[in-house]
């Protein structure tokens, strides 16, 4: 029994020596915490009073102010531009977005007119170029635009954006650089540009595209050409451009041949015989002498006009290009639709438009206002990329896996790519089909002026469309 009291004592004692201990060291945390919160309580007053009482040459929040006036894009630029002293092009075009598609809205079919049923078939079919001997026919008014092989994206990337734009049913513009014989040799719908460039001149090539496309200008670059360094392009181009050796090369425009009038309707028309009657398109960029560029392509005898807004994208261009040239791609659409109705071609010359359109109610909006089909660009990039982007990020842009001379361009897997941008351009098909149900009508080409109506008083005035805040048919007070 002694034994057992003693036992039981050093227990009691153990017990309470070990709750001394853990007290004193919940005691200690507790002092850490409280001398911890003290100190920031400290800090944080100490920061506040010299925020409040700190004149300005001396306060932090200068900073803030200077990050206000200075934006951190505009921040960064300056001083790219302090450090090399070199002309600044920034990727993928301007940082203003413009044209406003949200102050338009479509009217949904109820009782005054109704829906269609979940299982009425909708044709999403648009036809390029129509009084042309062999239009472009696709299955979608989605076009994956210029982004050419070697002046801008890498050889797996272009062919996965051309894979994927044929499975879509739908067509790939093969943009400015050179053509790659893989495209050539490929079954889907090929858009070549002829351009200032010898590598875009050849008549064997454009005999086997689908459509061709004088470019003439493009949004993120207004009408001017470019130097091309060399030592940014990949060797196969190179060697397909003719440059080996060659430090620059030059890709003019706008064209020798559209200054003078019957120099561009013979292009026009030498083009028509190379290709046996594929459509040829004019690429412009959307300026305000619109109206006098639209004739010059009209009475040129052009079947289709691919016009450029100024969201309009591209590898790289001076930032005062991007963002403070020309007019937004929204107002260039509903402009170019009015010309071409007053001069009566309205159905024989297709327009297509093109510059910062996203998504596709914004491609159906488009297509309502006048447009036959729109070019994507930027976001069949990033579609493109869906599933790869842990091979660049978070250390390096995506846009390493793209370019002709990404560091990463090694690791993009041409077939993923192609399947992703099939699924992006056959699920934004598939929306815009539901969105012609919900309009009660059969077709894309169907939906029109009359679908729209307009949330803002600017925009009723802009584009004349019934504002969204008065009843049909009611005037103005």
């Amino acid at each position: 029994m002694q034994t057992a009291g003693v036992a039981a004592e050093f227990g009691l004692l153990f017990a309470a020596a070990l709750a001394a201990v853990l007290a004193g060291l919940a005691m200690a945390v507790l002092a850490a915490w409280a001398l911890r919160r003290v100190m920031a309580d400290r800090l944080v007053d100490g920061a506040i009073r010299r925020l409040l009482k700190t004149p300005y040459p001396e306060n932090l929040w200068d900073l803030v102010i200077g990050m206000t006036r200075v934006p951190p894009t505009t921040l960064l630029e300056v001083e790219l531009r302090a450090d090399k002293g070199e002309l600044l092009e920034r990727p993928l075009g301007g940082l203003t977005r413009v044209s406003r598609w949200e102050d338009v809205a479509f009217n949904p079919a109820q009782l005054a007119r109704p829906p269609l049923p979940p299982e009425a078939r909708i044709d999403t079919s648009t036809v390029i170029g129509p009084r042309a001997a062999r239009p472009l026919r696709l299955e979608t008014p989605l076009l994956v635009s210029a982004m050419g092989y070697g002046v801008g994206v890498n050889k797996a990337f272009a062919l996965a954006l051309a894979r994927g734009a044929h499975m879509a049913g739908t067509a790939y513009n093969a943009g400015s650089g050179p053509v790659l014989p893989e495209l050539l040799d490929s079954r889907g719908p090929l858009i070549l540009q002829f351009t200032g460039a010898s590598w875009n001149r050849d008549p064997g090539q454009l005999a086997r595209a689908s459509m061709v496309e004088i470019r003439l200008g493009h949004g993120a670059r207004a009408g001017l050409g470019r130097w091309i360094r060399t030592d940014r392009i990949p060797a196969e181009a190179r060697s397909l451009m003719g440059g080996e050796g060659a430090e620059h090369m030059i890709l003019d425009a706008p064209l020798p041949e559209s200054r003078d009038p019957q120099a561009f309707r013979d292009l026009i028309e030498r083009l028509r015989r190379w290709t046996g009657g594929a459509p040829v398109a004019v690429k412009l960029v959307a300026t305000h002498d619109l109206e006098r560029d639209l004739l010059a392509v009209v009475e040129a005898g052009a079947d289709v006009i691919a016009l450029d807004g100024s969201e309009g994208g591209t590898r790289e261009t001076p930032p005062v290009l991007a963002d403070d040239f020309g007019i937004p791609t929204l107002h260039a659409l509903v402009r170019a639709v009015a010309l071409l109705e007053a001069a009566g071609v309205r159905q024989q010359v297709s327009l297509i438009v093109g510059g910062g359109l996203r998504t596709p109610g914004e491609a159906l909006k488009a297509l309502a206002l006048g447009a036959d089909a729109v070019y994507l660009g930027t976001v069949v990039m990033m579609a493109a990329t869906h599933g790869q982007l842990s091979k660049a990020i978070p250390f390096e842009p995506i846009t390493q896996l793209v370019w002709a001379t990404g560091r990463l361009a090694g690791r993009f897997n041409p077939e993923d790519g192609a399947r992703t941008v099939a699924n992006f351009l056959r699920a934004c098909t598939l929306e815009m089909a539901e969105a012609a149900r919900a309009l009660g009508k059969d077709s894309l080409r169907a939906i029109d002026r009359s679908d729209l109506v307009a949330r803002t008083p600017d925009a009723a005035r802009m584009f004349g469309l019934p504002p969204s805040w008065r009843p049909p048919g009611s005037r103005a007070p």
